[in-house]
């Protein structure tokens, strides 16, 4: 909420600077973001009035204006505004004035005639960002004054970001409410005067939601002038609120909005048919709005209507059909409380977000509307004109919002905060709040106020005490804490050691949006069911991830528009699947690789990245673990048919996929270059084997080479199981040295060469037992997999 730091001061004015009333508010849980000056700087402006003017003897569209600036004599000045006219009353810069952007005012000659200063609009006095012509002043302005003193432009803009709770904080008084009891102080909410009944017509009005709105008044005000100037002193308070003027009544309602934090809406009673229904909406209702947008309602949201149509979205927007004009003469002023469950969201289904709805939707004081009713009318017949009629009020009292007593004991103020707070500074903290206080035998019962919604329990009313008395006041304790170390187990491998041996191999970790696009998604996984979110942030943003692929992918395309050719990036974190009718989340481990293997040098030659790097860093992630991997040729959607795989432990589960980018989707996203990926299920990855302490044996070892031909489908992994399935007790390793295919060898084959280190650990192994090792495993390997002896 943007405030007039002079706004404020007219409620409490605290004998502080802005910066420290600024501190103030920060400290006290109402963060100000940002303090601007009312109006940019600028200097040797006045209050002046056009005395005369003529026509520019040799420009169609200039005149030539005598104008009294409040000096002995009036000045020429040329002016080209289209509402210039005798009379009139307008800022006029002198010869030496500096304007915003150090625009200087100089004696100029303009087509022949001399000007001796400039007739200035807002826009060019830095109050506005576009004018259609000069800044008319009221006829009271009085000639010559500054128009700096004369608008009291030397003055803060203070935007405060409150929290949802903080609704209470989104006025004037609220805001200085809480001033006042930060600096000790007394205040006094505005002052209404009572209202003059002059005539008895009143509108029928019936409440059919009552649940959704507890609390509706209606006055009739007859005979207003909506042509009437708004007062310059209101112009500038809700120019400073960030609200433009729109005309009197619509400006007396954005007025007490501001002021008293109550939205209320006037209507053109003569284009009331009936009298005012509030109601649910019917299915495919339609209601056009203020702003022009038509829009189609779905039976639940609240609408003011009358006996024919849906005339405003209720707590959101009014309608157009109902709109006050230059041609209104009576008006329809309304001043309700509606349920913030009933308004929230409902601006949001139709994109729209007011000033109303925001205040609605966080909770209105539910007793404020007959004080903001009255406040309204008093200021549109002050303006206006007007006759005023009686309230018509419609109140179900059961489902207003109710205010229990909090209890707050004494001792617990101590135990939380850690220092005792007197009684009587405890007592006048809750009274300055607004509250009402009731002593009992171990403290006291404190009951909310209606704009208090965040006080429900004893913890609320301790955090008030904490930030009125000062977060900075309470005393620094170090908490002593007794604890055990937890335990390690054994057969879990830390996240962090995983993380780490991935930065080590060059790799980054990313965090990403848990929302993805939905259209990346289907590309990515298109029989996945995918969650979609009811009120998402963005399009982009619409649905929950079933694979972390998605926010790497943008991540890479990112770095890779901004020249960043080698990729590297991980990220541990959920994805999002439904399951049996349930959503299940899952912990994952995602990676992607493009560009080189290795950064430019000059040691060794520049080669890109393929499957089998990626494939040794995920050997190499599972040797933490001890774990065994089997490589799989498998297809998946979004990787390459030929180059793809899904891995497998001992026990057949399935871990995850490893494999190139598919090249159609590598095309469609804008890559230029592969791109490898890798997803694989945390908790299977983290799962370690226990290291289980084998004896050595005392006899010699002994190396044995085998070269065999196989099929080239035949894979390294099989020809291992192949031997280790032998059982052959005293073979201790298995590797793998060559792999030849070409001259020699038969097409469709390839030449493995594998080395079999055997000891036994009873007894020095004789060359008729090795043979027969030999001849077993080489029997095995050619009836299972049709291997021959190479010669």
């Amino acid at each position: 909420m943007q405030v007039s730091e002079a706004w404020l001061r007219e409620l409490v004015n605290p004998s502080v600077t802005t910066d420290e009333l600024v501190e103030q508010l920060t400290m006290a849980g109402l963060e100000v973001d940002s303090v601007e000056p009312a109006a940019a700087k600028f200097s040797h402006v006045v209050v002046a009035q056009v005395v005369s003017m003529v026509q520019h003897p040799n420009a169609d569209k200039l005149k030539v204006c005598q104008v009294n600036v409040g000096e002995a004599e009036p000045i020429q000045i040329v002016c080209g505004a289209s509402n210039v006219r005798e009379g009139l009353k307008i800022p006029a810069a002198l010869i030496g004035a500096v304007l915003p952007g150090d625009f200087k005012i100089k004696k100029s000659k303009l087509r022949g005639e001399l000007s001796f200063g400039m007739l200035c609009s807002e826009k060019e006095l830095g109050l506005a960002d576009d004018a259609s012509g000069l800044m008319e002043l009221p006829d009271d302005a009085p000639v010559g004054t500054d128009i700096r003193e004369y608008l009291a432009l030397d003055d803060s803009l203070i935007e405060v970001d409150l929290t949802p709770n903080r609704a209470d904080c989104l006025s004037v008084e609220g805001i200085a409410r809480e001033l006042a009891v930060l600096n000790k102080m007394n205040w006094a909410p505005v002052q209404v005067a009572e209202v003059k009944i002059a005539h008895e017509d009143v509108l029928n009005v019936e409440v059919g939601a009552p649940q959704d709105c507890p609390r509706y008044l209606g006055r009739l005000i007859k005979n207003v002038n909506p042509q009437a100037e708004t007062p310059m002193w209101m112009q500038e308070k809700l120019r400073r609120s960030g609200i433009r003027s729109l005309g009197p009544l619509v400006d007396v309602t954005n007025y007490v909005l501001v002021e008293l934090g109550q939205p209320l809406h006037a209507f053109d009673a003569a284009k009331l048919n009936g009298g005012i229904v509030v109601r649910k909406s019917r299915r495919n209702e339609e209601l056009k709005l203020l702003n022009e947008q038509t829009i189609k309602l779905d039976g639940e949201a609240l609408v003011i209507a009358d006996q024919h149509q849906a005339l405003a979205l209720a707590g959101v927007m009014g309608g157009e059909s109902s709109a006050v004009s230059d041609d209104t003469r009576d008006i329809f002023l309304e001043c309700a409380f509606f349920s913030p469950t009933s308004i929230a969201g409902k601006a949001r289904q139709f994109g729209l977000h007011t000033d109303s709805s925001h205040r609605f939707e966080r909770g209105v004081d539910f007793t404020l509307q007959q004080r903001a009713i009255d406040r309204a009318t008093q200021l549109i017949i002050e303006i206006s004109g007007g006759e005023a009629g009686a309230i018509t009020e419609v109140s179900h009292y059961e489902h207003l919002p109710q205010r229990a007593p909090v209890e707050l004991r004494r001792e617990r103020i101590g135990k939380i905060l850690g220092l005792a707070i007197a009684d009587d500074e405890v007592v006048a903290i809750f009274r300055g709040l607004g509250m009402q206080v009731a002593t009992i035998v171990d403290g006291w019962e404190i009951t909310p106020p209606g704009c208090r919604f965040d006080i429900a329990i004893e913890a609320d009313l301790i955090e008030e005490i904490a930030r009125i008395y000062g977060y900075n006041n309470l005393p620094n304790s170090s908490l002593l804490m007794r604890t055990e170390l937890g335990k390690a187990p054994e057969a879990l491998l830390p996240l962090d050691r995983a993380k780490n041996l991935l930065v080590d191999r060059g790799y980054q970790e990313a965090i990403t949006y848990s929302f993805v696009d939905e259209d990346i998604q289907q590309m990515l996984a298109p029989n996945d069911e995918v969650i979609r979110l009811q009120n998402p942030i963005s399009s982009e943003l619409s649905v929950m991830r079933t694979t972390l692929w998605c926010g790497l992918l943008n991540a890479a395309l990112y770095n890779t528009k901004r020249q960043q050719n080698r990729v590297r990036l991980f990220e541990s974190g959920l994805r999002f699947i439904r399951h049996n009718g349930e959503t299940l989340q899952q912990p994952m481990l995602a990676g992607l690789a493009l560009g080189g293997v290795h950064a430019e040098q000059w040691a060794e030659k520049t080669r890109k990245i393929d499957f089998f790097d990626v494939k040794a860093d995920l050997e190499a992630l599972f040797s933490l673990s001890g774990s065994r991997v089997a490589f799989k040729a498998e297809k998946h959607s979004a990787l390459h048919p030929g180059q793809s795989a899904q891995l497998f432990n001992d026990a057949g589960e399935a871990l995850g996929w490893l494999g190139m980018l598919h090249p159609t989707l590598e095309k469609q996203l804008g890559f230029d270059s592969q791109v490898f990926l890798f997803e694989l299920e945390l908790n299977k990855v983290l799962e370690k084997r226990v290291p289980v302490f084998k004896s050595l044996s005392r006899f010699p070892s002994v190396r044995r080479d085998l070269a065999v031909t196989v099929a080239n489908k035949v894979t390294a992994a099989e020809i291992i199981a192949c031997i280790e399935n032998c059982r052959e007790q005293a073979i201790q390793s298995v590797r793998i040295f060559d792999v030849y295919r070409g001259a020699g060898v038969e097409d469709g084959y390839k030449s493995v060469a594998l080395s079999l280190t055997l000891q036994d650990f009873s007894q020095t192994l004789t060359d008729s037992e090795i043979d027969a090792i030999f001849n077993n495993v080489l029997h095995a390997l050619m009836t299972e997999l049709s291997a021959k002896l190479r010669d």
